[in-house]
């Protein structure tokens, strides 16, 4: 029987932004404060996930032997390191999150049978590469507070409460909202990024964040006049929200994640077919 089991390590690192063939005004437009010199540092969190058959003692793999690995490979050499000098694919290319979890594969996978490498920059940042090529996963983590109530107009109140429960009561209530944005791309062979991270930040910001954040999402946000403003329904319309504007950055958006509570989030995705079970044609509703 086949099982994926993760391990987890971490390294703490620094790395700069900078392409010595442009300007420094150049520079500091395309990366921002990431060209300051001598650069900047990251406490890393590494999740490598592998893939095998369970052996007669339950195991896919010796986890000590796992350990030692990721040790001798990634970490002992990364650990308090400048990340642009310590090893040669970061002469060419700027060790962004992403491109480092595709080198990190590189350096694991002769060794390991990885099918994700996933690296934390920090929890708010995250890449994830899957061995495709250039093709990587960006992740960017954001939050908005809001208020709703789930009800649909054309039912009594009662009839609202036995569907949706408490959610129902007339006033509403709020919830710290938790989002996050899955973008793909190509990486790209000289930024090492697969689009630019301050752009992607900002069209999250002006399309969902600030016409989201401390709203009564019923009566402040058109589109739920109408729809119910669920977890779920809220998910759909930030994908619709922000599909056209991360495909202006040269990323593609791959899924939406809304933690509305720690017990409660929505997933959809924007690839036909991505999640199992699913039909192209409806939005890819993930785990609720």
């Amino acid at each position: 029987m086949e099982c994926i089991i993760n391990r987890r390590a971490q390294f703490s690192a620094s790395h700069r932004y900078w392409l010595p063939e442009l300007s420094e005004a150049e520079n500091q437009a395309k990366f921002g404060p990431c060209t300051r010199a001598p650069g900047h540092g990251h406490n890393y969190v590494l999740y490598v996930s592998m893939l095998g058959e369970l052996d007669q003692y339950g195991m896919v793999l010796n986890l000590s032997d796992v350990k030692k690995v990721i040790k001798q490979e990634v970490t002992s050499q990364l650990d308090f390191s400048y990340l642009n000098d310590v090893w040669p694919e970061f002469q060419d290319t700027l060790p962004t999150t992403e491109y480092l979890a595709q080198v990190i594969w590189q350096r694991l996978s002769p060794h390991l049978p990885i099918i994700k490498i996933q690296l934390f920059e920090h929890p708010e940042l995250w890449a994830d590469y899957t061995g495709n090529g250039m093709e990587a996963y960006l992740t960017i983590s954001t939050h908005f507070s809001a208020a709703h109530r789930l009800a649909l107009p054309t039912l009594s109140y009662d009839e609202n409460v036995e569907i949706y429960g408490k959610c129902a009561r007339p006033n509403g209530h709020g919830h710290n909202y938790h989002l996050e944005v899955t973008v793909k791309g190509e990486v790209d062979s000289r930024t090492g990024m697969i689009a630019d991270l301050e752009e992607l930040q900002t069209a999250i910001a002006q399309h969902v964040v600030e016409p989201f954040d401390h709203t009564f999402l019923n009566k402040d946000i058109p589109y739920f006049e109408k729809v119910v403003p669920t977890a779920e329904n809220i998910a759909v319309h930030i994908r619709d929200l922000l599909r056209d504007p991360i495909a202006q950055t040269g990323a593609s958006l791959h899924k939406i994640k809304l933690i509305e509570s720690p017990n409660n989030s929505a997933e959809v995705y924007c690839t036909a077919n991505t999640v199992p079970g699913t039909m192209a044609a409806r939005p890819e509703l993930a785990s609720v």
